[in-house]
């Protein structure tokens, strides 16, 4: 059972700045980019890294993400000495139970776990994040740096530094400071939320901070500032590549545009492909008088209007002199005949009736963003949905 390095995948996420999308779905199993969920990209990087024994950390609406896991054939994550482990949170004999009260409680609470394994590294990873890494290369670069702790960094721009934790460094290039968010960034190093620990050490940490009642178990906030002071060395792994936090309405809208160019993050690679559950769905069609272009449209779509600049995922439908522009349409979204859908997200299996208007083509102004439906609802016939806007069920137009 020895491994030389475990990943712990948290993915027990709400994402409730997704609002109406995350009703019923935990963020990490949101649909993306056509045919993904956004946990297979972490899975993928995990399998194609070589990592094959990866603890998946669930809480809020498990159900559909420890189906859609399962035992985690897609991602070559089934071998007999490995595999996919759900770890939801539990209630032990005599204790009161809880959901994990932060990061750090989290592989705190699943100590056991890990410890089956007796690993010599431990990869961190969070479950609601679209990027290609392989992590082999951040395992050799922390043997390399003798770290305790290695932390994955993007250089961002200063104007957005105050939404990330920011690294500042020593002269010789190990980490000196981590400010969580800071209002006035000195580096332009963030963190992307990837970390690799020694396990010993970071077992030590774990425990002691669990016994600190003014903490609030957070790797950022607690952990990595708790071994600064204590004289570790932090290392930072730059990473160059494409990467983004879809936890916005606008950053997941955003990434599944850029899903449209193959410089930006290239899925036809047959090196680094990203897997997924794969779903049974008949071959698309394309009507007689359909028009798709620049546009990702997925298995069982029905396309009989216009569809330009965007991701249809499986079983969308499009009707006769319906347009779709520049929008993402999860599985089972219909738009009718006559109807438009522009700059917009429209959830699972909503259907947008004849002749509605969904969403504004931007106008510069502050008030403008991306028109936003919910799942299983209905836009009525006729209806308005201006930019911005956000539906989380049918009477609401």
């Amino acid at each position: 059972m020895k491994k030389s390095c475990i990943a712990m995948l948290l993915a027990g996420g709400q994402g409730s700045r997704l609002y109406a999308l995350t009703q019923n779905v935990a963020k990490p199993n949101m649909p993306f980019g056509g045919k993904y969920r956004i946990i297979d990209f972490p899975l993928s990087n995990c399998a194609n890294s070589g990592i094959d024994t990866v603890g998946v950390l669930t809480q809020y609406r498990p159900l559909q993400l420890n189906s859609y896991i399962a035992g985690g054939q897609p991602w070559d994550l089934d071998s007999n000495d490995g595999g996919v482990f759900i770890l939801p949170p539990y209630q032990s004999a005599g204790e009161k139970g809880s959901w994990f009260s932060g990061t750090a409680n989290a592989i705190y609470q699943n100590i056991g776990f890990i410890e089956m394994y007796d690993p010599d590294d431990v990869l961190i990873l969070s479950g609601d994040h679209i990027y290609k890494m392989d992590y082999s290369k951040m395992l050799r670069e922390h043997h390399e740096r003798d770290a305790a702790c290695t932390i994955a960094v993007l250089q961002v721009s200063l104007e957005d530094a105050s939404r990330f934790g920011m690294m500042n460094l020593r002269q010789d290039g190990y980490v000196e400071q981590f400010e969580e968010k800071p209002k006035h960034p000195k580096s332009d190093l963030a963190s992307m939320g990837i970390y690799i620990f020694n396990w010993k050490k970071l077992r030590k940490y774990l425990v002691e901070d669990e016994n600190d009642p003014a903490s609030s178990k957070d790797f950022g906030k607690n952990i990595i500032p708790k071994m600064l002071e204590a004289g570790e060395k932090l290392w930072p792994y730059r990473f160059d590549g494409y990467w983004r936090d879809v936890g916005t309405i606008t950053s997941l809208w955003d990434a599944n545009m850029d899903m449209l160019s193959t410089t930006l993050i290239n899925l036809y690679d047959p090196e680094w492909p990203i897997r997924s559950r794969p779903v049974v769905r008949p071959p698309q069609y394309v009507g007689e008088n359909a028009e798709i272009v620049h546009s990702i449209v997925t298995e069982g779509c029905v396309i009989e209007g216009h569809v330009e600049n965007s991701v249809l995922s499986n079983s969308a439908q499009v009707g006769k002199d319906a347009s779709v522009l520049y929008s993402v349409l999860m599985p089972g979204a219909v738009v009718e005949d006559g109807a438009v859908v522009e700059y917009a997200i429209i959830g699972e299996n909503t259907v947008i009736k004849s002749g509605a208007h969904v969403g504004s083509a931007p106008d510069g102004s502050e008030e403008w963003g991306v028109a936003t439906c919910g799942p299983d609802i209905e836009i009525s016939a006729g209806a308005v949905v201006g930019a911005g806007a956000m539906i989380y069920k049918s009477e609401e137009v």
